[in-house]
């Protein structure tokens, strides 16, 4: 018969013998591969072993890959891990097939256990997830419509570790400067880009997909390309993708922003494109602001010192935009465009007229949205072009916007209480340049307003033949 001590005891060594927490958690260690290649995949978890599962998010998900029994292992967290990644070791390596289409793939980290050998014996189980882009291994060859992804703007609201660039959702509301693309963290595909690629895999528009950061370290894709589009949030650019880009355009290539908020933020890519660095409205911290040689800073594309205001790529900016129905803006406003050029060809087969309205249902305006100063005649709007619109940029469609004060008054030029508009318009540079200038144009056609639709297919049939 035991004495209390040693009961005691031997009550303490079940104690100590309690499982630790179950987690699982991952990263692609690439953004993107081409088909035929292999990504690696890095986790750490408390499990023995786990279980990985890819799968394609197009019209339907479809599973691709699956392995069981993966031997697990737990990893420490750097304390600089937001800024300079896990630095944990490959877990396994996903062999991209040579069939695999072109898209954006989910993975899905599952692991599961019974609990502690003497106590806390329920069943227990985590998953969590990555994700990672297949490109065309022959660009063009089942399409001739790219999606880049925005996968720089998923990075920057990436808190893992602590720090995004955003003051918010940081440790003790300091934002970080530098962010790694090397550890877990969510994608925001499924808001925007998850609902167009739906729509046009279920409508007969096939899609090849690229990273962001693709434009600026395989540039060669877009040659086999008619049109390149931009979807939802596509927040974060660099130099390298913007020239790349640009210089596309002026040969005659065609692209479509299907999004808001576009170009807003320069980044510059480090360390091989495994991170990027903004600086946002701290633009002085960042060392090129030492040197005087601003064209790298990393700060909004519109600040006066960069002198490359997003205008100049996409025809609006966010100068002149601003949010609606969201941060406290125009929280009960009419989330719709407003026509005033019926005649366009964006506008062929809608039947609209001068002054009528379409996506409201849907609030297709929001939440963040891209404008261009104007000027008023005989109650049509006109781009003054002083602000880097492009001289043959036409103002199609407008709707009331405006950014909540703490965004932008942070910046000298900005003027206060002023109210922006969002521009649905196109420009042609031999290319040409269509933009919704909204992030919500895709809940349009989630929605299946017959507008929305219509004016997508326009632009799609027209820009990418």
């Amino acid at each position: 018969m035991l004495r209390p001590l040693a009961l005691l005891l031997a009550v303490s060594s079940l104690h100590a013998a309690d499982p630790v927490a179950l987690f699982i958690e991952g990263y692609a260690g690439q953004r993107s591969v081409a088909q035929g290649e292999e990504m690696p995949v890095h986790v750490s978890t408390t499990a023995a072993k786990y279980e990985i599962e890819v799968a394609r998010l197009g019209a339907q998900r479809e599973v691709v890959w699956k392995k069981s029994d993966v031997p697990g292992a737990a990893y420490p967290v750097p304390e600089d891990a937001s800024a300079n990644g896990c630095r944990w070791p490959e877990s396994v390596r996903v062999p991209v097939g040579a069939d695999w289409k072109s898209g954006y793939y989910e993975v899905a980290l599952r692991a599961a256990d019974t609990g502690g050998k003497w106590t806390h014996r329920g069943a227990r189980t985590a998953s969590s997830g990555t994700h990672f882009i297949v490109r065309q291994a022959k660009p063009g060859s089942t399409s001739k419509i790219l999606l880049q992804l925005c996968t720089n703007t998923y990075n920057a609201y990436n808190n893992w570790g602590g720090f995004s660039v955003y003051a918010y959702n940081s440790l003790s509301n300091n934002q970080g400067h530098r962010v790694s693309f090397e550890r877990p963290g969510p994608s925001q595909f499924s808001r925007w880009e998850h609902p167009f690629v739906k729509w046009a895999e279920t409508n007969g528009y096939p899609l090849e997909f690229a990273a962001n950061d693709d434009l600026e370290f395989h540039p060669e894709i877009l040659a086999s390309y008619k049109i390149v589009l931009s979807v939802g949030h596509d927040e974060y650019w660099s130099t390298p993708m913007r020239d790349n880009l640009e210089a596309w355009i002026a040969k005659g290539g065609n692209v479509a922003f299907f999004s808001g908020n576009t170009c807003c933020w320069q980044v510059r890519a480090e360390d091989n494109g495994r991170a990027f660095t903004c600086c946002k409205q701290n633009y002085h911290l960042d060392p090129v602001f030492q040197t005087r040689d601003f064209k790298l800073l990393s700060t909004a594309w519109s600040h006066h010192l960069l002198k490359r205001p997003e205008n100049e790529l996409t025809g609006v900016g966010f100068l002149w935009g601003g949010y609606m129905r969201s941060h406290g803006q125009f929280m009960d406003g009419d989330a719709s465009f407003i026509v005033h050029r019926p005649d366009h060809w964006i506008f062929e087969g809608t039947g609209l007229k001068r002054g009528d309205r379409f996506g409201g249902k849907d609030t297709i305006v929001g939440y963040e949205c891209d404008g261009c100063e104007l000027e008023w005649k005989n109650g049509l709007p006109f781009a003054t072009h002083k602000d880097g619109t492009p001289k043959s940029f036409e103002v199609l469609g407008t709707c009331p916007v405006r950014w909540h004060p703490d965004d932008v008054e942070w910046y000298e030029k900005w003027e206060i209480g002023r109210t922006g508009v969002a521009c649905l318009g196109a420009y042609t540079n031999n290319g040409t340049v269509f933009t919704a200038a909204t992030t919500d144009w895709a809940h349009g056609l989630q929605g299946n307003d017959v507008t929305v639709v219509r004016i997508t297919k326009n632009v799609l049939d027209k820009l990418s033949k």
